[in-house]
C-alpha cells in the first residue's frame, strides 16, 4: 500500500525509473525535463527547464554548456512555483555532473525559498553498479519500501552474464572503445568500464568509477581498438547515428583499423548507458550482445543498438 501522503518529484531519470521500479510511480508528482520513462511519466508536471539551446551538434551543446557552468551552479533551473504547486514531500536529485541534470545546490537553493512545502531532498552519486544497488536501497528505505527483491532480481541478471564471460580466453576479450562525446571526444567512465569488463571486454580509456576522461584522436589511433561503442550523454539511437555520421569524412576517423574493420557500433545512450539505474543491467545485456554475438541474443538489436553502416 502506497502512502497517501508521499508526494515525489524527481529531478533526474535514472531516479524516475528507480522509484518507478519500486512500484512508486503513482507517488511521483512531478518530473525533469529529461524524465521520459517509464514513458506514463511524460504526462507529469515538469519541474526544471535548461538555461541553455540543447540543440545543435556535440560541439556546439558542448561549448554552450562549458561557458555556462563558469558562471553559474548549473546548466540547469528549478522551476520554484512549479514545486510550489505540487507541494512534494521528497524531491530526489544528483551531485554526480553538473551537465548532465539540475545540481545539488540548485536545488537546495530552490527548496529553501519554498513557503508551502519542506521537502526531504534525497541526492544520489553513484559512480559504479555496486553504488548504484546501494542508492535503490537508499530511495527505497526514504520512501517507506522494501527494494530488496526487484534488487536481488538485477543483481541475477548480472549475474547471468558474468558466468558466461569471466572464464573467456584472453584471446576472445576484444579492446574496446566506448566513447561518450564525439566533439570534444570523451570517452565513458563510471560505471561503463565494469560493465564491459562483465560483458566481456576490455574497456580502454575509462577507468571504473572515475569521472570519463577526454581523449585526443591520437589515443584512439594509438590503442586500436577492437571495437569502438558511441553512447552520447543524452541522445537516442537516431540522434546517435546523426552525430557519428558526422565524423564519417575526418581523416583521423577514416585512419582508423576498426573503422576499416566494420567493428564501429552505436547505442541508445540516453535510455540505457548515461541513467545509473535500473535499466544499466539492460545497458549490461546490449553490450554483451554486442561483444559476444555467439553467447548472447536478448533482442536489443536495432532498439538499444545498431552497427554503424
Amino acid at each position: 500500500m502506497i502512502d497517501s501522503q508521499l508526494k515525489i518529484v524527481s529531478l533526474i531519470p535514472s531516479a524516475t525509473e528507480i522509484v518507478a521500479t519500486l512500484g512508486l510511480m503513482d507517488a511521483i508528482v512531478g518530473r525533469s525535463h529529461e524524465c521520459d520513462y517509464p514513458p506514463e511519466v511524460k504526462n507529469l508536471p515538469v519541474c526544471t527547464q535548461p538555461k541553455f539551446n540543447p540543440d545543435g551538434s556535440s560541439s556546439e551543446i558542448h561549448n554552450r554548456a562549458t561557458e555556462l557552468l563558469q558562471s553559474a551552479l548549473s546548466v540547469y533551473r528549478v522551476e520554484i512555483e512549479t514545486l510550489e504547486k505540487l507541494k512534494p514531500t521528497y524531491i530526489i536529485t544528483q551531485a554526480q555532473c553538473d551537465v548532465c541534470a539540475v545540481s545539488l545546490a540548485e536545488v537546495e537553493a530552490a527548496v529553501a525559498n519554498l513557503t508551502k512545502s519542506h521537502p526531504q531532498i534525497i541526492s544520489l552519486q553513484p559512480n559504479l553498479l555496486a553504488e548504484v544497488w546501494a542508492d535503490m536501497e537508499k530511495v527505497a528505505m526514504s520512501l517507506g519500501v522494501d527494494g530488496n527483491e526487484v534488487i536481488s532480481q538485477l543483481k541475477y541478471r548480472v549475474k547471468a552474464c558474468v558466468e558466461k564471460t569471466q572464464n573467456l580466453p584472453v584471446s576472445d576479450i576484444p579492446k574496446v572503445a566506448c566513447i561518450e562525446w564525439s566533439d570534444p571526444l570523451m570517452a565513458a567512465g563510471n560505471w561503463i568500464p565494469e560493465l564491459v569488463q562483465f560483458a566481456g571486454g576490455n574497456s580502454l580509456f575509462g577507468v571504473v568509477g572515475k569521472h570519463s576522461p577526454w581523449l585526443k584522436w591520437e589515443d584512439l589511433l594509438i590503442a586500436n581498438p577492437d571495437m569502438i561503442i558511441f553512447m552520447p550523454c543524452g541522445f537516442d539511437l537516431e540522434r546517435t547515428r546523426q552525430d557519428t555520421m558526422e565524423l564519417i569524412n575526418r581523416p583521423e576517423w577514416q585512419d582508423l583499423p576498426v573503422v576499416k574493420s566494420g567493428k564501429v557500433y552505436i547505442t541508445d545512450g540516453n535510455s540505457y548507458f548515461n541513467r545509473p539505474g535500473p535499466r544499466l543491467v539492460d545497458s549490461l545485456e546490449i553490450l554483451a550482445e554486442i561483444l559476444h554475438p555467439e553467447l548472447f541474443d536478448f533482442g536489443y538489436q536495432g532498439i538499444g543498438w545498431m552497427k554503424l553502416s
